[in-house]
């Protein structure tokens, strides 16, 4: 029985934790914080309806999982470390040169970075820098099966293999990043998106409601199955991705978009969180933690039918 070993609880952290659960693996997690056990433990409670829904593996249990008193400890016979700790990168190296230094050298140590190298990552491990890669998820983790693999300056082929088989056991879809870089791939397409969305509010153009409205009725449809290389594919007509290209090309010459983020000034993030708050309508993160879940699971059921592997494409990402 494979075991997973977690290293900081947040929503990242315990995200992973229920994944692993799910899959009926052993979870063994620290975290300094004397309330975590008890925070991790009502997480799971929340995911698990869903993941229930979505088709759970034999074995499968929230008793499987323990909590350790020491980092230590919580890595001991691990065949899988994954750190979580908040994203500072002395405090990371710290953490993850601790775990190099207890744990036998072909054990595979992921961090969930959202922007930081593998190679600085890997910076203070003396034992199997390596081995130490990034290995970056997206929320809900125990939902969206996403991870990007990114290995360092020392990584090795054979490790960044063995990485890959130990994700896909967890019933992750591991994309592996040719070449380190900060953000990785999805963060830098996401955080396009995002500095665009707060000029648009900075500049009176829209509300967030406005704003996350274009994504959920148009262009985000698209994406549950088609990234954003294929969609302009499609959007040549017959003659696919050079006559779209032929089309549409100089209007990357035109002023559509500000890359460089607006200042966040206090009317800026004021007018965020308003707009944010409108859009919750008086409902709890974890009410609306609920019907995200709900949708995703209905939404997975749907893709699966229309992934490469139901064409036969087997090994396509």
């Amino acid at each position: 029985m494979n075991r997973l070993a977690v290293i900081g609880t947040g929503v990242i952290g315990n995200g992973w934790i229920a994944r692993a659960l799910a899959q009926g693996w052993h979870v063994v997690a620290f975290d300094p914080d004397p309330n975590a056990p008890a925070r991790t433990r009502a997480f799971v409670d929340n995911a698990w309806p869903s993941l229930t829904q979505l088709g759970l593996a034999t074995g499968a249990s929230p008793e499987r999982l323990t909590f350790a008193n020491t980092l230590e400890e919580a890595v001991n016979d691990a065949d899988l470390i994954q750190e979580n700790v908040p994203e500072r990168l002395a405090l990371k190296q710290d953490i993850l040169a601790a775990i190099d230094a207890a744990v036998a050298p072909g054990v595979i140590i992921g961090s969930s970075t959202s922007g930081f190298k593998p190679t600085d990552l890997q910076k203070h491990c003396q034992q199997a820098p390596g081995r130490v890669i990034v290995a970056h998820p997206f929320n809900p983790v125990y939902l969206l099966p996403l991870v990007e693999l990114v290995g360092g300056d020392v990584t090795q082929p054979e490790q960044l293999a063995s990485a890959q088989a130990l994700y896909q056991a967890l019933a992750m879809r591991p994309l592996l990043v040719r070449r380190e870089i900060e953000g990785h791939i999805a963060d830098r397409l996401m955080e396009a998106l995002w500095r665009e969305a707060l000029h648009l509010v900075n500049d009176g153009v829209a509300t967030t409601e406005e704003i996350d409205a274009a994504v959920v009725y148009g262009c985000g449809l698209r994406w549950s199955l088609m990234g954003t290389f294929l969609t302009f594919h499609l959007a040549g007509g017959d003659q696919g991705m050079r006559h779209m290209l032929e089309q549409f090309g100089p209007a990357l010459k035109l002023p559509w978009t500000k890359l460089e983020a607006p200042e966040l000034t206090d009317e800026l993030i004021d007018k965020v969180v308003e707009g944010c708050e409108h859009q919750a309508a008086g409902r709890s993160v974890a009410a609306l933690d609920r019907r995200r879940d709900d949708f995703l699971v209905e939404l997975l059921d749907v893709v699966h039918k229309y992934w490469p592997e139901a064409e036969g494409l087997k090994g396509r990402i």
